[in-house]
């Protein structure tokens, strides 16, 4: 099984820009698709992006959010620019084999890092 941990949250204000890190021990990434979700106080865990042989993301941040990975470093990052208060959230890595968006189908997590964007 792989293990992953996120790191790059933090308190930024509206306009500016994070990079999110996912480090993955045990296995190596490059047999997983590999995703970001978050999840907001009070709401379900949502799909935000995902990178497999072709990269996907949700339209609430196309075209301010890149996934992206180094199957050589067994890292993938999640750049988010022009950043708005509700993406604020805890930013979660996921493995799994479907290449979906749905939350179920993906098998390992991350314990999750904090995002807060301020107005």
């Amino acid at each position: 099984q792989v293990q992953l941990v996120e790191s790059g949250g933090g308190l930024v204000q509206a306009g500016g820009s994070l990079r999110l890190s996912c480090a993955a021990s045990g296995r190596t990434i490059s047999e997983y698709t590999m995703a970001w979700f978050r999840q907001a106080p009070g709401k379900e865990r949502e799909f935000v992006a995902v990178i497999s042989t072709i990269t996907s993301t949700a339209d609430s941040v196309k075209g301010r959010f890149t996934i992206s990975r180094d199957n050589a470093k067994n890292m993938v990052y999640l750049n988010m620019n022009s950043l708005k208060p509700e993406d604020t959230a805890v930013y979660y890595c996921a493995a799994g084999y479907a290449g979906t968006r749905n939350v179920f189908d993906y098998r390992y997590w991350g314990q999750g890092t904090q995002v807060t964007v301020s107005s």
